[in-house]
């Protein structure tokens, strides 16, 4: 079974490790709608209509009363 040959130490481990970070992620806001939505995915605005790079893609159904 592997196992290091010396003990690194937390202050070492954690000198490594300060790189690793989360980004933020970029959002973009679409000119016909104005909806804020992430880049290069399909979103969805208030009325339940689909929208993908500023076109209608699936239109929401409409409920009869």
């Amino acid at each position: 079974m592997a196992h290091p040959k010396s003990r690194i130490s937390k202050q070492r481990k954690r000198k490594r490790r300060t790189h690793k970070k989360a980004v933020m992620p970029k959002l973009a806001t679409c000119n016909t709608t104005g909806e804020r939505h992430l880049m290069h995915r399909a979103y969805y605005d208030l009325d339940g209509n689909m929208y993908y790079r500023g076109k209608m893609i699936i239109k929401a159904e409409e409920e009869d009363i």
